[in-house]
């Protein structure tokens, strides 16, 4: 998995498909995307529900675009640490200072790097900052707070690695 981690990347916001995609494809977009991570895995049933609660917006012609993915992303990572309660906070504060694809970018970024330097692979950067505002180079406290939730994220991600070498 080390070496998984040390290639992983996220799709940026503009590399999403935004052909529209049905459940079946999203889901398997998710977890063809996520499947490096060893621990997450999307279902239908994850998805729509998330439709159902409002979490994500309703597909148009049952077709998910590229701004319901990278929410759909995001839910599938943060909530290793974080109820939908809380991802629903961030995603309203989000959409409060920044756009979705400005901000996603930036958590895709973080993540990346978080990542690297637990599993000790921290030669493409550190963690880096994660701005919600989109403006300063000073990290907002929301800012803090969400590099906090990837910090925590890419520990759980690690804690799970570690438990599968030592089950084989």
């Amino acid at each position: 998995m080390k070496a998984d981690i040390e290639h992983f990347r996220m799709p940026r916001y503009r590399e999403i498909p935004n052909i529209g995609l049905y459940l079946d494809q999203t889901v398997k977009y998710i977890n063809v995307v996520l499947g490096p991570l060893g621990c997450i895995e999307a279902t239908p049933s994850m998805v729509s529900n998330y439709v159902k609660k409002g979490y994500i917006a309703k597909p148009v012609k049952k077709q998910y675009n590229e701004e319901q993915i990278a929410y759909l992303l995001f839910i599938m990572i943060a909530k290793l640490v974080l109820s939908m309660d809380n991802i629903e906070t961030l995603f309203k504060k989000q959409q409060e200072v920044s756009s979705t694809g400005n901000v996603y970018d930036s958590f895709c970024e973080s993540f990346e790097n978080t990542l690297r330097q637990i599993f000790g692979l921290a030669g493409k950067g550190g963690a880096s900052a994660v701005q919600l505002s989109g403006g300063t180079d000073e990290e907002t406290e929301d800012g803090k707070l969400l590099r906090s939730v990837i910090t925590t994220v890419s520990n759980a991600i690690y804690i799970n690695h570690c438990f599968e070498i030592m089950r084989s």
